[in-house]
């Protein structure tokens, strides 16, 4: 099974975002060395504590200090842009590095109403989701001599598109076009059940894809011990509190103590969110990693991991690598009812 690292360029409280790009040349390096097949980033704006939000732009420095690993979007945000800007941009990415570059492509803005209003003032109410995919496709296809405009780097180059999501309807859109497919299960695991379920069955091949391609997103917080492992975990568990009740900030310090910190109440509401998670010591890891497996029955996964501490964030992913280049390839099993 292939796996994948989502890194988020977190900014930890004490730095700032030169930093965190600094961090993210140096873990994927670090993944790429580990066996990880993918490295993503997603678009997010207005928060302090991520500095991904020219996407496109830190993708390309990413592959230019890297060699083999795939690099990609996950995701960029549609709405936000016309769909030739995407393109001419992937474009440009995939003629500067060749057959390394994906495009993952999300439904949400990326940020709150203040946030849509600053990139996409006049657009309330208008959900072209789908037709801004296909339309993003066309640009990345062969040319169309007969076509008005043209993506210019972008035509020909082929670059692979993936639909994100959270929620019934990317993985409804996702099968429609015969997409790859991967659910925002480390945040937002509700739907995760259906949506995998939903996907597989309605899914039509198309001319990028043969069957079906299902990406499981899973938090990996790994270190020598369960217990520094639950410590490191209370810097995302902090972060998510933050932003649920509108205080989003850099990712904080760990605590030892993190119901005196955010309160057990909304821990539990946290926890909850973030509970498709492999936290612990190596075995721990390999037995919550092989549970969520077993369960879902991934083709890939992507693991992202907001820790604090740089080499404590390298550790945790050099932990995982090991466990999942050690662990017995699943055999499929029948697709069941969701």
């Amino acid at each position: 099974m292939k796996f994948s690292v989502l890194d988020l360029c977190p900014v930890p409280e004490g730095s700032d975002a030169a930093q965190a790009m600094r961090n993210t040349v140096d873990l994927a390096r670090h993944a790429e060395s580990l066996g990880y097949h993918r490295y993503w980033m997603a678009e997010h704006h207005n928060m302090p504590g991520i500095a991904s939000a020219a996407t496109s732009v830190l993708l390309g420095h990413v592959a230019s200090q890297t060699s083999t690993i795939r690099v990609g979007a996950g995701g960029i945000m549609l709405p936000n842009h016309a769909p030739l800007t995407i393109a001419e941009q992937f474009g440009t990415l995939a003629t500067l590095y060749g057959d390394r570059i994906d495009l993952g492509l999300g439904r949400a803005p990326g940020g709150d109403g203040n946030v849509w209003h600053a990139l996409r003032r006049g657009r309330e109410g208008q959900d072209s989701f789908p037709q801004d995919v296909m339309e993003l496709q066309s640009y990345l296809a062969d040319a169309d001599p007969r076509a008005p405009v043209q993506a210019h780097p972008g035509q020909g180059t082929h670059v692979p598109i993936w639909i994100l999501g959270s929620s019934l309807y990317g993985a409804q859109l996702a099968a429609h076009l015969g997409l790859p497919y991967a659910f925002a299960s480390h945040f937002a695991p509700d739907a995760l059940e259906e949506a995998s379920y939903l996907y597989r069955r309605d899914f039509k091949p198309s001319a990028q894809l043969d069957a079906p391609h299902f990406m499981l997103a899973v938090n990996v917080l790994a270190a020598d011990t369960d217990a520094e492992a639950a410590y490191l975990r209370t810097s995302v568990q902090q972060a998510f509190a933050r932003l649920r009740t509108g205080k989003p900030g850099k990712l904080p310090r760990p605590v030892e103590d993190i119901d005196a910190e955010i309160g057990a109440g909304l821990r539990q509401g946290v926890d909850h969110a973030l509970r498709i998670s492999a936290v612990g010591s190596e075995d721990s890891v390999r037995r919550q990693l092989a549970d969520l497996i077993d369960r879902y029955s991934p083709d890939e996964l992507i693991l992202t991991g907001q820790i604090h501490d740089q080499a404590a964030r390298k550790k945790s992913f050099g932990i995982a690598a090991k466990v999942l280049n050690d662990m017995p390839q699943q055999a499929d099993r029948p697709l069941e009812s969701a």
